[in-house]
């Protein structure tokens, strides 16, 4: 499990392209390497990844076909960083919101709205996932976990667009700050309003 607090970013210092399987290796920080074990569960941009070598500060993981396909890991390039979380252990502060590091697809960043102190970022994500946003709800970006500021939902047919708000600490501490119109972010849907909107679905579809 996972909480959507970044605890730094990492580098991706080195690629081994197989057919639809990558190694990815990242140079990770001592705090960030603190007790890691072969087999220990690493979350980067919010993807629960499995460490499969570690060889100084350089760890190795594993990216299998599934997650090339959902996330924007394999879009990465050598030099490009990734917010990287240690899996939570029993007793830490839970921060955020509990992730399970299972991103269903990805975003469009597709307009940013600048202030002197923060940040608006506006998504549109595929229409089957808007029925999960709602305003002031959780959400995994790039695994953190933010607060949905704005649900746009549109007619049917019509791409739902959610906004979040971020303050100078998020966008220091994570890639964010990085992010621009055009880039795909990945999404994590609250697991608690997952499981609700779609037993309500049940319910009601069950109903004569």
């Amino acid at each position: 499990m996972f909480t959507g607090i970044v605890q730094g970013t990492a580098t991706l210092v080195s690629v081994v392209e197989k057919a639809e399987f990558r190694t990815h290796v990242v140079s990770l920080s001592p705090e960030l390497r603190d007790g890691l074990v072969l087999g220990a569960s690493v979350a980067h941009n919010g993807v629960c990844l499995t460490v499969t070598a570690i060889d100084g500060d350089r760890v190795s993981f594993d990216l299998m076909r599934e997650t090339l396909r959902l996330t924007n890991l394999g879009a990465l390039n050598i030099g490009d960083r990734v917010n990287i979380e240690r899996a939570a252990r029993f007793g830490d502060e839970i921060g955020g919101h509990a992730m399970s590091g299972h991103v269903i697809g990805m975003a469009d960043l597709v307009e940013l709205e600048e202030t002197p102190d923060n940040r608006r970022l506006w998504f549109e994500l595929p229409e089957e996932y808007g029925r999960f946003l709602f305003d002031k709800g959780y959400i995994g970006v790039d695994g953190i976990s933010l607060t949905i500021g704005e649900v746009l939902r549109g007619g049917t047919g019509r791409v739902p667009r959610f906004c979040v708000n971020l303050i100078p600490e998020t966008l220091s501490r994570t890639t964010l700050g990085e992010r621009g119109p055009g880039d795909r972010v990945n999404i994590e849907i609250d697991p608690q309003t997952q499981a609700i909107v779609e037993t309500v679905e049940r319910v009601l579809a069950s109903r004569p």
